[in-house]
């Protein structure tokens, strides 16, 4: 039976030899955008911080002038804020004043140290050299920070009249203890820390201020005296207290933020000042006493140590005798004593060896 339009079903229609088809549009395609000659740049905040820590850093930084401590910008990295004038010079690729930092290790590592072209310190005039900018002048200082007006620290630089600084940089990071360490030290060759200012780091350190005499040039050094005690002398800065860091606020420790610089103890002093050039032996004059009756008085001094304090006794009075040039006479007497009073043969040599590197006379 055939299906006829008229039956109502639908049938799909045969296309006409020679008709048209459909015409399909595709969909719209934008033509493509020339990219931009000088593209838009994002604004970022800047990475310093905000003023209102800037100028408290600056009001702490005066303050710390006032006091006669030279001082000068940091960023918050506790690197200097202003950029040094000759960083495109090629000869001055590792300045003196960056490289090593106050809180590098390579302070000892003579690669690092050895002999270079020496790079300005100031002499040209600019700012950007670092611990070298340090001044106590308030306009010099207000300069400084009008050039970097995002610092939001400062540093103090050490070895300057009239205190000399000398920063005890006490670590507690890498699972040392360095207050430990110093109190062993201060045990072992008879010092007392005194009564200082004493600055609070962010990670919980300690740095301690003390004065050092203006005829000693102490060096700067990280873990040479024990680890996690770094030494800031001359060259070296310590940062600030009131400066903000990316790890946080340095601030002074309650009831130390009004005194002065105590003076270095001399023990101290001598474990980390540089040892004294060698003297040449002087020859005995006629009447003069025989070396070893010159120091049996340090020789009485170790007889009478008491248990605990005997290897201290016999250290401080070798390094006695090795700097009044009676030492290598003095060896066999307080080798004696040393053993009377109980100490061991091996103790006693490892002792008196031991001071006498540190006076320089090995």
């Amino acid at each position: 039976m055939d299906v006829t339009p008229e039956s109502g079903a639908h049938k799909t229609a045969a296309p006409v030899p020679g008709a048209r088809e459909p015409i399909t549009r595709p969909p719209a395609v934008r033509p493509p955008q020339s990219p931009r000659l000088h593209p838009r740049p994002r604004l970022r905040a800047h990475p310093a911080g905000n003023r209102r820590t800037a100028t408290l850093a600056l009001a702490h930084a005066l303050t710390a002038a006032e006091r006669g401590l030279a001082v000068f910008p940091l960023s918050r990295t506790k690197l200097p804020a202003l950029r040094s004038p000759h960083h495109d010079d090629p000869r001055h690729d590792v300045p003196r004043h960056d490289v090593p930092r106050h809180d590098d290790p390579r302070h000892d590592d003579p690669r690092h140290n050895g002999p270079r072209p020496s790079p300005c310190r100031g002499e040209c005039g600019r700012m950007g050299h670092g611990v070298y900018d340090a001044s106590t002048d308030p306009e010099r200082v207000r300069e400084l920070f009008a050039a970097v007006p995002w610092a939001p620290g400062y540093g103090i630089a050490c070895g300057l009249p009239p205190y000399h600084l000398i920063g005890i940089d006490l670590d507690t990071k890498s699972g040392t203890d360095a207050p430990a360490a110093l109190r062993a030290l201060a045990l072992r060759y008879l010092f007392t820390i005194p009564e200082t200012v004493v600055v609070a780091t962010p990670s919980g350190g300690r740095h301690l201020w003390l004065s050092g005499p203006p005829e000693v040039v102490v060096p700067n050094s990280a873990g040479r005296l024990a680890p996690g005690i770094d030494i800031r002398g001359a060259g070296g800065y310590l940062v600030g207290p009131g400066s903000r860091t990316d790890r946080g606020v340095y601030s002074t420790v309650a009831g130390t933020g009004g005194l002065p610089p105590a003076p270095c103890p001399p023990s101290l002093l001598r474990l980390i000042a540089p040892p004294p050039r060698p003297r040449p032996p002087v020859a005995p004059r006629a009447g003069d006493p025989p070396a070893p009756q010159q120091g049996q008085g340090l020789v009485q001094f170790v007889l009478t140590a008491h248990e605990g304090q005997r290897n201290t006794r016999l250290f401080w009075a070798a390094c006695r005798a090795y700097e009044n040039g009676i030492g290598e006479a003095l060896e066999g007497p307080l080798t004696e004593a040393a053993l009377r009073i109980g100490l061991t043969l091996r103790e006693a040599r490892s002792t008196l060896a031991s001071a006498a590197r540190l006076t320089g006379r090995t």
